[in-house]
């Protein structure tokens, strides 16, 4: 006969599998929440609001399980992270933070990465519009090792790979927009 009991077992670790699968969900979907507050401050030149959003995210991270717990959801926060947490230091500290610094993989670095550069590029903009050339030309060059960085990653077909093509269309954006800036201004 089968075992009552096993089953009670396993019916209970499944529950407290379901319970930590939901409790990441929600938290990544903090997480989520404040990377692109993060994001939208720095767009608006107020680092002082991201700078609150900064201490808030990085302890919810803490919180954030290795496993995937049954859902991809925690990939995509430490994604969002990664990309809030580049252009923070981009920003404010003139330079790009390495995974190590950010305390994720490899994979969800990279993601993250392919995502600051289209967040670099709005900035770019941003700039042109208000006349700061330099600031926009720093972004492309700073898109241009990018994108020279991931030329030697052997990317097969999937996510990142679809995500690394961003990258050479958002330095395609970027060039285009520069070289019409020049033309303009002679």
């Amino acid at each position: 006969m089968i075992s009552k009991k096993k089953f009670d077992e396993m019916k209970k670790e499944l529950e407290k599998l379901d319970s930590e699968r939901e409790n990441t969900i929600e938290l990544s979907r903090k997480i989520i929440k404040e990377s692109k507050l993060i994001i939208y401050a720095l767009q608006r030149d107020k680092a002082d609001e991201a700078s609150k959003h900064v201490k808030s995210i990085k302890e919810m991270m803490k919180k954030l399980p290795e496993s995937a717990v049954d859902t991809n959801m925690a990939t995509v926060a430490r994604q969002e992270f990664v990309e809030a947490m580049t252009f923070y230091h981009f920003v404010k500290d003139d330079k790009i933070v390495d995974k190590d610094e950010l305390h994720v993989c490899s994979y969800d670095y990279l993601l993250g990465i392919c995502d600051l550069t289209g967040e670099l590029m709005r900035k770019a903009v941003n700039f042109v519009i208000k006349d700061k050339i330099d600031g926009a030309e720093k972004i492309r060059d700073t898109v241009d090792d990018i994108y020279h960085e991931f030329l030697k990653l052997n990317l097969r077909n999937g996510e990142l790979r679809k995500k690394a093509d961003q990258i050479k269309w958002n330095l395609e954006k970027l060039e285009n927009m520069m070289y019409d800036l020049k033309i303009k201004r002679g």
